[in-house]
């Protein structure tokens, strides 16, 4: 009788979940940090732009940048293995999707920066917008980097030509984030809209809120006797004028009659 060795099976199918597990904490730290720039990109031009904002735009964006580096060779050498199980393949698909779809906001997050900062020069404070809005961006750019705190500029004056630097790497980046984007779709085919979410995540999307919500309406829908509130509020408005009209005469017949 034949032995059937599967150990090299089993370490392939053990690489394989190592590779998704290490994808998807990869891919989420990447969501928490565009999320970060987003809220942070928010600010630039208000009245809480500074030097300081736009160090951590600085970091929270090199942060992103390596990620997103790291996450684009370890999918597209997976999904590029013809010998990938069609449950793992679908899994590495959906990290796929997510994260070309983080991968666009933080590219149209970058652009916005990149062109508003051209208009609102930290040289010039006045000319910031008065939003109202007061701190609180770097305690979230902490926790999404995962630091203690961040290395913020220690000089609170701008010093000269830094603005400049900044564009200009700003630019190299976007288009490096540029060139990223075209090789994945060249590199990798996915379609987006053929990428089903399933399992506990996407029964998750239904909130408690609207568990409530469609509970209410099924019960409507199974009372046909039961009236809405609105229409419980028709009722009501109808009474009162009845009311009204029905004082109105009463008290003219009495005019007349006494007078």
């Amino acid at each position: 009788m034949p032995l059937v060795n599967n150990k090299v099976g089993d370490d392939c199918t053990l690489g394989t979940d190592k590779a998704l597990v290490d994808g998807k904490a990869q891919v989420d730290s990447l969501i928490k940090v565009v999320a970060c720039y987003r809220h942070l990109a928010s600010c630039v031009g208000g009245c809480t732009d500074s030097l300081q904002l736009r160090d951590e735009l600085r970091q929270t964006r090199e942060k992103a940048l390596k990620l997103s580096v790291s996450i684009c060779n370890h999918l597209t050498s997976h999904l590029r293995n013809k010998s990938l199980p069609e449950g793992q393949r679908k899994e590495m698909e959906l990290l796929w999707v997510a994260f070309s779809s983080s991968l666009e906001l933080l590219h149209v997050d970058m652009c916005k920066v990149f062109n508003i900062s051209d208009i609102f020069s930290l040289a010039n404070t006045d000319a910031l917008v008065q939003t109202g809005l007061q701190g609180g961006g770097s305690e979230v750019a902490a926790r999404a980097l995962s630091l203690p705190d961040l290395n913020l500029a220690p000089n609170p004056t701008l010093p000269a030509g830094l603005e400049s630097q900044e564009r200009s790497t700003m630019e190299q980046e976007i288009s490096q984030m540029d060139h990223m984007i075209d090789d994945m779709e060249m590199k990798v085919n996915v379609m987006r809209w053929m990428v089903e979410s399933h399992g506990s995540q996407h029964a998750e999307v239904l909130s408690s809120s609207d568990s409530a919500s469609l509970a209410l309406l099924s019960v409507d829908e199974e009372q046909p006797g039961h009236q809405p509130p609105c229409q419980r509020s028709h009722i009501h408005v109808l009474v009162l004028l009845f009311a009204v009209v029905l004082v109105a005469a009463t008290l003219s017949v009495c005019i007349i009659f006494f007078t």
